[in-house]
């Protein structure tokens, strides 16, 4: 019995001991924080963390050459040659020729610059994008759709008066006390092709027209040549395009040119026959234009065939990365077929491709907009994009019109509205924003401002009274004369850099 009784007592205090462990562990506890491990990071999370942008590389620094001397103007040809047949002083002679035929770069040996390509079908980043720049297959099929989305209405803002305008849409107003804006014998470096009325233009009339939007009040017909001056003081503005844009380029350097206190000041430089900047340097303005008609690279190969290469920019569009505002264009290259056609060949990919000219226009448009998308810091460059610039043959044709038509006349377009969709569309896909220059529809009515038979002929003279003699074959209606319709373009776009971005028309 007393062994029993040892036992028992031994069993309740053992009992009794594991207890009061138990329950001083308990205290222990709840007098702490309790401390877990370190949680591993989500695999999102470490995804997030790869997939941030790579700083942007720094813009590549463009040098120009400055001569001083007494004249009131300097022309500078930088180029390594002249171009064939080019005249001396001839500033345009070079992209006359290429409006016959669009450069084509023949194989050159490798440059600092490369030349861009786009990655279409697979999900590498772009050169020079950071890894956040990815794309996948459900962003493409979202570009696809939204090229194909009608157009929205073009959005409008006031004008500092209190009124809601849209620059792009209101008449044309005779005002001979405001316009021209310079006369064509004020600015010597005019291209002949342009000059009508030194090439015997004898009426003035289409030189004093005033677009006036509706409910804008007066704010766009006040900008002048001293405005103009003031809006390109300490930036670079840059052209790239066909030679529209080249007709807007020695617009708005003949507005700025004739506007300045002191012409001594400025500088033409034609660096190739690519590339030409002219330069107020009092104002510290540069404005420039790149020859690209396509906006994608046109290449001739050693057998002298030619290859547009519909997912490579040029490599010469990278000095126009860190301008302030970059004015594209494209569209008139794109509709010649047959012997005008400026490509033997497609290429995509690095393999030849076979496509309707619709389809490779809308490939060549997304190459670009990726570009701008990866290379343009949209903090300190406004982008543009000008519609297409009307021609006036057929139904309606240029020869012999000396005034606007009418709005309530008929106008037949010649674009096609399809391709007009296909660039609305790839603006509307950017993520970068870019304002739409929609100068189509003024210009439509504008069939007494284009050269006609008053242009030069193949060697660059005025034509003679027997080429005159011949429309038909001879009448310039794709370009326009100068002073003309293209300083009302430029006039639209200092508007437009005047307004907050938000405010310009954005697809």
């Amino acid at each position: 019995m007393d062994s029993l009784a040892t036992s028992t007592a031994r069993r309740w205090a053992l009992c009794s001991l594991l207890c009061l462990c138990l329950f001083s562990a308990g205290l222990l506890l709840g007098s702490r924080p309790f401390f877990f491990p370190a949680l591993l990071p989500p695999p999102w999370e470490h995804f997030s963390r790869l997939q941030q942008p790579a700083p942007r590389p720094p813009p590549l620094l463009f040098h120009h050459h400055h001569h001083h001397h007494a004249a009131a103007y300097h022309y500078h040809d930088d180029s390594m040659a002249p171009a064939p047949d080019a005249g001396p002083g001839d500033l345009g002679r070079e992209e006359e020729k290429q409006d016959e035929e669009p450069a084509a770069s023949a194989p050159s040996p490798p440059r600092a610059a490369a030349a861009y390509h786009d990655h279409d079908d697979s999900t590498a980043p772009a050169p020079d994008a950071g890894s956040g720049d990815l794309r996948s297959e459900e962003e493409e099929q979202e570009e696809e759709l939204a090229a194909s989305a009608p157009a929205p209405a073009p959005a409008s803002d006031g004008d500092g008066e209190g009124r809601e305008c849209d620059l792009f849409d209101g008449s044309w107003v005779r005002d001979p006390a405001r316009y021209p804006l310079y006369e064509a014998a004020e600015c010597p470096f005019l291209s002949d092709q342009v000059t009508c009325r030194r090439n015997g233009r004898p009426d003035a009339g289409y030189e004093q027209w005033r677009w006036q939007p509706r409910g804008c009040g007066g704010a766009v017909g006040r900008i002048d040549g001293s405005g103009a001056l003031e809006q390109c003081r300490n930036r670079r503005l840059v052209f790239v395009g066909d030679s529209l844009n080249r007709n807007m380029w020695e617009s708005l350097a003949c507005i700025l040119y004739t506007a300045l206190p002191d012409r001594s000041r400025a500088r033409v430089h034609h660096l190739s026959s690519e590339h030409k900047i002219f330069r107020a340097m009092d104002y510290n303005c540069s404005v420039e234009f790149f020859w690209s008609p396509f906006l994608v690279q046109l290449e001739t190969k050693p057998d002298r065939t030619k290859v547009l290469k519909l997912d490579q920019l040029p490599a010469m569009l990278q000095q126009v990365i860190g301008a302030d505002v970059l004015v594209f264009n494209t569209g008139h290259w794109w509709t010649h077929t047959g012997k005008l056609r400026a490509w033997d060949h497609l290429e995509r990919n690095g393999m030849l491709v076979k496509m309707e000219g619709e389809e490779a226009f809308s490939r060549a448009l997304r190459t670009w907009a990726r570009w701008v998308d990866h290379n343009v810091d949209q903090t300190r460059t406004r982008v543009f994009f000008r519609s297409v610039s009307p021609e006036h043959k057929g139904a309606n044709w240029c020869y012999n019109q000396t005034a606007p038509i009418a709005a309530d006349e008929a106008i037949v377009p010649w674009f096609p509205k399809s391709m007009v969709s296909i660039v609305e569309g790839s603006i509307r896909s950017m993520r970068t924003r870019a304002a739409y220059l929609n100068i189509t529809r003024l210009s439509e009515l504008r069939i007494d401002a284009h050269p006609s038979v008053y242009s030069i002929n193949r060697d660059g003279k005025p034509l003679t009274l027997e080429q005159r003699q011949q429309p038909i074959i001879y009448a310039d209606c794709s370009h326009w004369c100068l002073p003309g319709l293209p300083d009302t373009w430029n006039v639209l776009l200092l508007a437009s850099l005047m307004r907050h971005p938000s405010s310009n028309v954005n697809l």
